[in-house]
């Protein structure tokens, strides 16, 4: 599309009741990124009220019209995926507005393929936008979804603002200046309380019934002027950008607005309660037993009865999951072991997920994998024929597997000549089990009874005798490459390179899960642009790199840090690397960096190197934080060259096995990013961050 085109959806595809939006960018550094947001308008173009705008800290509406499904990462980059029921919007919104915002001054003309693109409820893509022409703007309207005569159009827009997300906050009619004295005197809490002053109880101290109804707030950029980047052809109404009104300079500095968010919900303490057992021997009794647990068969049985029936009865949970299938909102019912009729032998799925709305039911075949078993694909494409003849919507895979862009874990045929398509959708018992964790530890749900109940789901997916542990094996290629490059006989153009690629790809993919779900925050793997946009093409030449250097290399973004992490496995040395590099700080002397870097890192291990990098040069001074802790200068470079930053980094031994054992490779992994996350980043001053 181009910008001001629009497009009715029903012309496109018959299966838009539930259609998916994914915003997605690129950046040359592999650090860009934005925080997505939608509002429901009326036919003036306005929010009905501050429960109307969506983003981040309010990602769900109650009667699931509106659905954020978090970042997905892409051969490209990563996407921000968000599906509609729109056969749930309320009959009084006429425009559904997407848009995305970045922070700290970034700006999305510094990103590369900024776009947007729609999916049907079966997954197949409908349209692409491109938006060539960001500019010098923190807040960008990607599109909107509106109504004509009872159907739903597609417009692309490409406008932009500079002031950020107040500012497109509040000219679609939002309430950012309510809180405007409130911040300001939690404010002057912090500063009195870093001075020492002592402070009165405040309201939130009065215990966790007073906390549970605090109103949660996110910061926004300062309100400015709103510039639209280009005038669009109005078949649906669309509100004119207004020029904001910025307080005179001469004024005191106030705090930022801070758009409302709907009420904070329950989550589980980060520490337990002292325990009442009279010694550790006494086990805590589980909703979900794992102890009778001993065949695989078993496994699958169990796994898949308890994870469905949690789904039903935790209704956020549940939408979280099916949303991303294009599931509509609705009543919602799980089954098991059911048989299904197929010539002389009736098929048995193992499970089943429908959801009624308006009289329509949506069905979805599930197919269960646990104990690092394969999913077989003559089985799955048995069952998407199934649900082809029967009219279902989707067959949904589950196992410990970790599906990849342009690597399908299963080939499925499919007929063309059928009328009705299936989507075919995979889920890791890794995805699950961080979703769980994401609303329990950090987002919240309804009441504590759904608190526990995914407690109680999460304690059985990590239990050992459970089966659903995520990606824990490197695969039968694993051994003969490092023997290969142990022995220097692993060529390029080695298809087994290919598939260990592949297999770090989704080792790394899940640590980006488990991580993120532990913090709280966006864990993404960083693709850079340069090494192309095709996921085929850029394993293969990875694979050569691994039959040249021996090395495995990835990177990580985490949310709140000041720097990419890097992980490298030197399959040669046996050694796994992880590091950071840290920018120079913009103001300052060598010796006050060098000091101040090692009074971050007071807390670090010994062995941590720390390297100076130089401009122009590859290599500078370094020295483990042993040494430089008495003489930080010495980190410094003798000569003037100038000093870009500083690398930290840790090595370790990695395990010999496929990751089974307790030396195991995958274990080693883990414990390295750990490690380094807990010992060294969360040392260092975040983005942003200014110390007197």
């Amino acid at each position: 599309m181009v910008k001001g085109a629009n497009v009715g959806l029903t012309a496109l595809s018959e299966d838009v009741g539930s259609v998916m939006v994914s915003l997605g960018w690129s950046s040359p550094t592999g650090e860009g990124d934005a925080d997505v947001s939608v509002l429901l308008l009326t036919a003036a173009g306005k929010v009905r009220s501050d429960a109307d705008f969506y983003f981040y800290n309010n990602p769900v509406a109650a009667d699931g019209s509106v659905q954020f499904l978090g970042k997905t990462p892409t051969s490209d980059g990563n996407e921000d995926r968000i599906t509609f029921d729109l056969t749930a919007i309320p009959a009084d919104v006429e425009q559904v507005v997407v848009a995305a915002s970045r922070y700290n001054g970034a700006r999305f003309g510094d990103l590369d393929d900024v776009r947007v693109t729609l999916a049907d409820g079966s997954g197949e893509g409908l349209l692409r936008f491109s938006i060539e022409d960001a500019g010098a703007v923190g807040a960008l309207l990607f599109g909107e979804l509106y109504r004509r005569a009872g159907d739903w159009k597609f417009r692309a827009i490409g406008q932009g603002y500079e002031s950020g997300l107040a500012g497109l906050a509040q000219d679609y009619g939002v309430d950012v200046d309510d809180d405007a004295e409130e911040a300001e005197a939690a404010e002057v809490a912090e500063v009195a309380v870093a001075e020492g002053v002592p402070q009165e109880a405040t309201p939130s101290e009065a215990g966790p019934e007073a906390e549970v109804e605090t109103e949660t707030k996110v910061e926004a950029e300062a309100v400015g002027a709103a510039v639209p980047l280009a005038a669009v052809p109005a078949p649906g109404p669309v509100p004119a950008v207004e020029q904001i009104v910025s307080e005179s300079a001469e004024a005191p500095a106030r705090p930022v607005p801070r758009p409302r968010t709907a009420k904070k919900k329950v989550t589980l303490p980060k520490v337990a309660k002292k325990s009442l057992a009279e010694n550790d021997s006494w086990r805590v009794a589980r909703l979900f037993p794992v102890s009778a647990l001993k065949s695989d068969r078993d496994r699958e049985t169990r796994a898949t009865s308890v994870l469905l029936s949690v789904m039903a009865q935790v209704p956020e949970f549940g939408r979280r999951l099916t949303a991303g299938f294009g599931a509509p909102a609705g009543r919602m019912e799980m089954f098991t072991e059911v048989s299904l009729p197929n010539g002389d032998t009736p098929r048995r799925p193992d499970g089943v997920i429908r959801v009624e709305r308006a009289g329509k039911l949506w069905t979805a075949l599930v197919e269960t994998k646990t104990n690092g078993n394969s999913l077989k694909p003559d089985q799955v494409q048995a069952y998407t024929e199934i649900a082809a003849r029967r009219g279902y919507e989707a067959v949904i895979t589950l196992s410990n597997d970790v599906e990849l862009d342009g690597s399908p874990l299963v080939d499925v045929k499919t007929d063309g000549r059928r009328k009705h398509k299936v989507a075919l959708r995979h889920l890791s018992w890794a995805d699950v089990a961080h979703q769980a964790q994401m609303l329990i530890r950090h987002e919240g749900v309804g009441n504590a009874a759904h608190a526990w109940l995914l407690q109680e789901l999460l304690h059985y997916l990590q239990h050992e005798n459970s089966g659903c542990h995520g990606f824990q094996n490197m695969g039968p290629a694993w051994v003969p490459v490092r023997n290969g490059i142990d022995d220097e006989t692993l060529c390029q153009g080695d298809r087994r390179a290919v598939e260990v690629v592949e297999s770090w790809e989704r080792l790394v993919r899940q640590v980006c899960l488990r991580l993120g779900g532990e913090l709280g925050q966006k864990v993404l793997p960083v693709q850079r642009a340069k090494r192309g946009t095709d996921p085929r093409v850029r394993r293969a030449a990875l694979a050569d790199q691994l039959c040249l250097a021996g090395r495995l290399d990835s990177e990580l973004r985490i949310e709140g840090t000041p720097g990419i992490l890097a992980l490298s496995a030197d399959l040669r040395t046996g050694k796994l690397r992880t590091s950071i590099e840290i920018a120079k700080p913009e103001q300052g002397y060598p010796l006050t960096w060098a000091k101040r870097l090692i009074r971050q890192l007071s807390d670090a291990p010994a062995d941590l190197h720390v390297e100076t990098l130089l401009d122009g040069q590859a290599g500078g001074p370094r020295g483990t934080l042993e040494r430089l802790r008495p003489e930080p200068g010495d980190v410094l470079p003798k000569s003037d060259a100038e000093i870009t930053g500083f690398r930290l980094s840790l090595f370790r031994s990695m395990g010999n096995t496929r990751g089974s054992a307790e030396s195991g490779f995958i274990r080693s992994v883990d414990e390295a990013v750990d490690r380094f996350h807990d010992q060294v980043v969360v040392h260092l001053d975040r983005p942003g961050s200014t110390r007197r």
